[in-house]
């Protein structure tokens, strides 16, 4: 018997293969919501930055396709007490590159799931990533090979990542963009799995 399909609200083509990856049955739903961010809600900490995005952008399609299953999920990136999500231009992705560099940082992904009857279930997890020591012509290099405007911190694990990562520590696809060992056991609790 074929497992209920679920709605992604994510245009994020890594979270769509991560998703796919696990055998779950989704279509592709995105709505336009404002994130915040560390500069518009420096009260909330990165972890409950992400959560909320994530909710909003979950109960925003929810509003969409009612009676449905959606995730919805958000990435920020933390150095310390500052938060990085996607950069607004290759300056600001320098910017967060140097600032990263020789540095340990959380990548944490919250994941919002709404049932069918509205209910929500939030989760996040925490990996641990560390950049190697990168030179201004290194990070150049890097940014002029990957597109790193949709990506928390200005960077992407999957995408040359060896050039610029030294160490991570906890979940690889959390730092892709959807944390697939929490979110399994979530759905298979719900039978989407």
């Amino acid at each position: 018997m074929a497992k209920e399909q679920i709605i992604l609200a994510s245009e994020s083509p890594r979270r769509r293969e991560l998703l796919r990856g696990m055998g779950v049955r989704f279509d592709v739903v995105t709505a336009r919501v404002r994130e915040l961010d560390g500069v518009t809600s420096p009260q909330l900490s990165p972890a409950d930055l992400a959560r909320e995005n994530a909710r909003r952008k979950a109960k925003a399609v929810a509003a969409l396709r009612p009676g449905r299953w959606v995730l919805g999920a958000d990435t920020v990136v933390a150095l310390e007490k500052r938060v990085m999500g996607k950069p607004d231009s290759i300056d600001q992705a320098r910017n967060f590159l140097a600032a990263l560099s020789g540095e340990t940082h959380e990548v944490i992904t919250a994941c919002a799931l709404i049932a069918p009857d509205g209910e929500a279930e939030i989760f996040h997890e925490i990996s641990r990533v560390t950049l190697r020591v990168l030179s201004f012509q290194e990070i150049g290099r890097y940014l002029g090979v990957v597109n790193v405007l949709d990506k928390a911190g200005g960077y992407a694990l999957q995408e040359r990542g060896e050039w610029i990562v030294e160490r991570v520590e906890g979940s690889r696809a959390n730092v892709i963009g959807l944390p697939t060992e929490a979110l399994e056991p979530v759905l298979k609790k719900h039978g989407l799995l």
